[in-house]
């Protein structure tokens, strides 16, 4: 079995079978820095930063300690989270290797949540520095929503280390649920999911399962927002879309779609699929990006999807890629890696600085240049409410396990990155070298290094946004079209398949039932959304008085100023007032707000 986030059992209703972290290698490049970074600036941040916040001194508290004067102690309910996430990144980088560092000021924080849990199983510091009563306050207490991230992090150690240290905490803290409970915040679900298939015990399954029917039926008091905001409008069988908080209804989802595929439940599964396409269709941003609401952190109404003042939260970014991952493992089906594609690259780096220690909440796609409390703000190194720089985190460092499946028949490619990828077929072991400059350049080459004798399918993704490719292999070249390609044949080691997707700059204009950018027009390349900032604007131009110029073309135009490899493209434009021809530079949009301050904007009018 692979070591890896999300593992259905043997016998769930899935169509394909994900890598595990030891068998996929990034080896150089865009994603390869990525991943880097995060585990030698990043995770290391975010040890010092849940220190500095007190966040850790809240599970002192609850054990007796008395924190230091500095510390801000338990102040938010959730908390806990953060340290679980933390965790759960370190155990993922740990399965690609060593780093006696890393592991022992990770070892230091399991011992302080083992000796914070009460002799009963119960953990929450929360509630433990407080009155110390479990579960009184399900709408707003967050119990098991933190519950559900320290699963998260057992399984991640017991999976990738096998150390089972947090493990047994875990399962003592959910032997002491009264039985099934409705969070105010979904990850309980999907959490017991995944306890079961590392356990064994169904009765975790059940109990996920029993968790889901329970929702929908107004049963949480205190809905300030409405009973929608925490998907208790309406029971997860029935809602046909999105509502509400959108964290808490992708995570939702995200159990919902684990329990479906262990319990082959069709119909759970199709009311997910159905929320999903009703999401992508009316209320997603271009990015990727999700929730337009500030007020709640929620879903809009249909199509409202305003780009100064989106929120998109980062996190919202991160439960997307986390359920279409889970949708893509149970169908197969291309477009769910499309989305994945999309929402790594437009809407969850752009919520981690190039240095990676530097951090954005919300995700708007424009920034005015006389701005007053847009809700895009500088970057910070960390949040009174920092639930999004660990998510990231824990993202990162499991993202190699997100490129390639398999199943009996052979071996799918959905994210491209310089990568080696090995794997056991029914007739034998695979191993293949990826080599690419992605996103940068179109040209993917892998080659066989290990195959097995009898004949098997190689499958490689043609993102929906690629107007024009080419597959050259042993067979010849061919053009191929949007989807998934697949190559059955009888492979020697030696072996070279080639993949060359065109990558112009290309022009996209926005379904006109969004009101906020009717008549404006946005720029991408490849997988990439690009942006115009202040620093990029001819003569320092105000961005606002820039309009879009149809008589010309954009260009590619490398931009190492910014990041080593990165392509910008130059933008044709027109001075507002004069209608002078000038020209911008744009830069792809996770890159924004890693220079000076500014304006920034992805839609152009025109």
């Amino acid at each position: 079995m692979s070591v890896s986030v999300v593992q259905p059992s043997r016998t769930a209703w899935s169509r394909l079978r994900p890598f595990g972290a030891r068998q996929v290698d990034l080896r150089t490049g865009f994603w390869a820095d990525r991943v880097r970074i995060n585990r030698e600036r990043t995770i290391p941040h975010g040890l010092d930063q849940l220190r500095r916040a007190g966040t850790l001194d809240n599970l002192r508290l609850a054990d007796g300690y008395r924190a230091a004067a500095d510390s801000t102690g338990a102040t938010l309910p959730f908390l806990d989270s953060d340290v679980y996430k933390w965790l759960e990144a370190v155990g993922w980088e740990l399965a690609r290797g060593p780093d006696p560092d890393l592991a022992a000021a990770a070892g230091e924080v399991i011992a302080l949540v083992t000796t914070t849990q009460r002799a009963d199983g119960y953990l929450n510091s929360y509630v433990q520095a407080g009155d110390g009563e479990p579960y009184r306050d399900l709408s707003w207490g967050h119990e098991l929503y933190c519950l559900g991230h320290l699963i998260q992090a057992a399984v991640a150690w017991h999976r990738a280390l096998g150390d089972d240290r947090l493990l047994d905490v875990a399962i003592r803290a959910v032997d002491h649920l009264p039985g099934p409970l409705v969070d105010g915040h979904p990850n309980i679900e999907m959490a017991l999911v995944e306890l079961a298939r590392v356990t064994g015990d169904r009765r975790r399954l059940t109990t996920a399962a029993r968790m889901l029917e329970l929702r929908g039926h107004g049963t949480l008091p205190g809905a300030r927002f409405g009973a929608g905001y925490w998907q208790d409008h309406e029971p997860v069988r029935d809602a046909a879309t999105v509502a509400g908080h959108a964290v808490r209804q992708l995570y939702l989802d995200c159990g919902a779609v684990d329990v479906a595929v262990e319990l082959g439940d069709d119909r759970l599964l199709g009311a997910v699929r159905r929320r999903w396409d009703d999401m992508i269709r009316t209320r997603t941003y271009l990015t990727g990006g999700l929730g337009s609401r500030h007020r709640d952190e929620a879903f809009g109404d249909p199509y409202e999807l305003p780009p100064d003042r989106a929120y998109a939260e980062t996190c919202a970014a991160v439960a997307s890629v986390m359920l279409a991952w889970r949708l893509l493992l149970a169908t197969g089906e291309a477009g769910y890696a499309d989305a994945i594609e999309r929402t790594m690259y437009n809407g969850v780096l752009p919520g981690i600085s190039l240095t990676g220690t530097r951090f954005f909440y919300t995700n708007p796609l424009q920034r005015r240049t006389h701005r007053v409390l847009d809700g895009a703000g500088p970057r910070l190194p960390w949040y009174p409410c920092a639930c999004c720089p660990p998510n990231l985190m824990r993202l990162l460092s499991s993202w190699q396990q997100y490129l390639a499946t398999c199943d009996d028949s052979g071996i799918q490619v959905h994210q491209y990155a310089a990568a080696e990828v090995r794997t056991e077929l029914p007739s034998g072991p695979a191993r293949l070298r990826i080599d690419t400059g992605y996103p940068w350049d179109g040209r993917i080459v892998l080659s066989l290094l290990e195959t097995p004798a009898e004949p098997w399918t190689l499958s490689l993704r043609v993102p929906r946004w690629c107007r024009s490719a080419t597959l050259t292999g042993p067979d010849g070249t061919l053009a191929v079209g949007a989807g998934m390609v697949k190559r059955h044949r009888r492979w020697q080691p030696g072996d070279v398949v080639e993949l060359s997707l065109d990558l112009p700059a290309r022009i996209v204009e926005p379904d006109p039932r969004i009101d906020a950018v009717r008549g404006c027009v946005a720029v991408e390349r490849g997988p990439l959304v690009y942006c115009i900032e202040t620093a990029d604007a001819p003569g320092r131009t105000e961005i606002e008085e820039l309009i879009w110029d149809p008589s010309r073309e954009p260009a590619v135009q490398p931009r190492p100023d910014v990041a080593e490899a990165m392509v910008g493209v130059t933008v044709p434009v027109l001075r507002r007032r004069s209608g002078a021809p000038a020209t911008a530079g744009a830069i792809p949009y996770f890159a924004w707000a890693n220079r000076e301050p500014g304006a920034m904007r992805v839609w152009i009018p025109r």
